[in-house]
């Protein structure tokens, strides 16, 4: 049976659960805050209408090619999905990049993307994939069929990982043979608090 006493507990405990609740949330965006930065690699600046090659070990900006190497695409080369530059993570052959950025367990990160294709050769179809902690967290393809320097035909993709320290390093790898790889720009990371309030 429920009492006018237990119905006033109740409505205490709740009010207890909401206020701590509200706290919490209130409090997720300092905790949650994250360095990830350039993910429109638009540091170093290229001179307009060219492009350089980054080989293994470099930097780019926060990012460093940490194998093959990669296209920086300066402004006006082809089109970028955000800003004036992009990556093309194919050079000479297939690359990648990686990024190391503060995480907190307690959050989910939505990555989001900018993904087309080098059109200028073969293949047509470029495939890479996203690695999250020595992972492979999400598999890639971009069909470049009627796609041109001008009209690039950027789609955005998205996933979310669960971060499980202070620190994950996210990398963007090419699975395409050959110096026409997958083109990515406008990278964005976004947490997502994990706790529920029931």
């Amino acid at each position: 049976m429920i009492t006018r006493r237990t119905a006033r507990f109740v409505s205490a405990a709740a009010a207890v659960v909401v206020l701590s609740c509200v706290g919490v949330f209130a409090a997720a965006p300092a905790n949650a805050a994250t360095a990830f930065g350039d993910g429109g690699f638009e540091t170093p600046v290229v001179a307009p209408h060219t492009f350089v090659t980054i080989f293994a070990g470099q930097p780019i900006g926060p990012w460093t090619v940490t194998s093959g190497n990669v296209d920086l695409i300066g402004a006006g080369f082809w089109q970028a999905a955000a800003g004036a530059q992009s990556l093309d993570l194919d050079g000479g052959q297939a690359g990648a990049v990686s990024q190391t950025f503060a995480t907190s367990p307690l959050f989910a990160y939505e990555v989001s993307f900018a993904l087309a294709g080098n059109p200028v050769d073969l293949p047509v179809v470029k495939t890479g994939q996203i690695i999250v902690n020595g992972q492979v967290a999400l598999n890639f393809s971009f069909d470049t069929t009627g796609k041109t320097e001008a009209n690039m035909g950027y789609v955005h993709r998205e996933f979310a990982f669960k971060a499980t320290g202070d620190a994950t390093t996210i990398e963007f790898a090419s699975t395409t043979a050959g110096a026409f790889g997958p083109v990515i720009d406008d990278v964005q990371v976004e947490p997502c608090l994990l706790i529920l309030c029931l």
